[in-house]
């Protein structure tokens, strides 16, 4: 958990109730008790008004709560702009979850700024996607996050087919197309491939470690070079 998603759960934890204390706030976030004190010290200079003491318990006042996020016109047009192109060209995990994130921005804007989500006039649109595509984005987001080596038949440019097996880093969206930025094991080189052309992905279950070469930064630093 992020620090800031943790001092949001520590006031959201101290609102409405009696006292909750140091440890009983480090067993519900799964952090230790020290953390809970430097976190409510932070807190209480930032201007949170916490009540108690170590040992004691903690709480806040009953009138204190958090103030609405105050998005401005670019900035409610920015994430709506963002969520749509998400909507439009991503997998269905990442789509379902751009809508969340507007929902949950909406519930929480001022009254008189949630009409502007729904009256931004920013587009994307997602037709060009293919849904096997979309499906491929997603495993390649898994295989990313989890470190799996991945095995791709892949179509290059004059029709001939290849058998690879590569190291995801990272996916690009050029407008047009996606591609996965990686290691090809065959090559022992960095790879650009568009998802278009992989006729068929596998994630295995062996991983590898991000340890030079194969790193993003490395990948990207090469690509630029090249």
């Amino acid at each position: 958990m992020r620090r800031a998603d943790r001092l949001f759960q520590i006031v959201s934890l101290l609102r409405g109730r009696r006292s909750l204390t140091a440890a009983q706030l480090a067993e519900r976030l799964e952090v230790s008790e020290r953390t809970i004190y430097r976190d409510i010290a932070d807190l209480s200079l930032s201007g949170v008004p916490v009540q108690g003491e170590a040992g004691v318990g903690y709480r806040l006042d009953k009138g204190f709560d958090l103030p609405p996020l105050m998005f401005d016109l670019h900035e409610i047009q920015a994430l709506v702009l963002g969520a749509r192109m998400v909507e439009a060209w991503s997998d269905d995990a990442l789509r379902a979850a751009a809508k969340s994130a507007l929902d949950k921005i909406a519930a929480v804007l001022p009254a008189e700024r949630r009409g502007s989500i729904e009256q931004t006039a920013l587009f994307s649109l997602g037709f060009h996607v293919p849904d096997r595509v979309r499906e491929q984005v997603g495993l390649l987001r898994g295989a990313i996050a989890q470190r799996r080596r991945v095995s791709i038949d892949y179509a290059v440019p004059d029709g001939a087919r290849s058998a690879r097996v590569i190291r995801a880093l990272g996916l690009y969206f050029w407008g047009g197309s996606w591609t996965v930025g990686a290691w090809c094991e065959l090559r022992q080189d960095y790879r650009s491939f568009r998802l278009d052309r992989i006729e068929s992905l596998s994630l295995l279950d062996d991983t590898f470690e991000l340890a030079s070469p194969v790193t993003l930064e490395e990948f990207v630093a090469a690509m630029r070079e090249r």
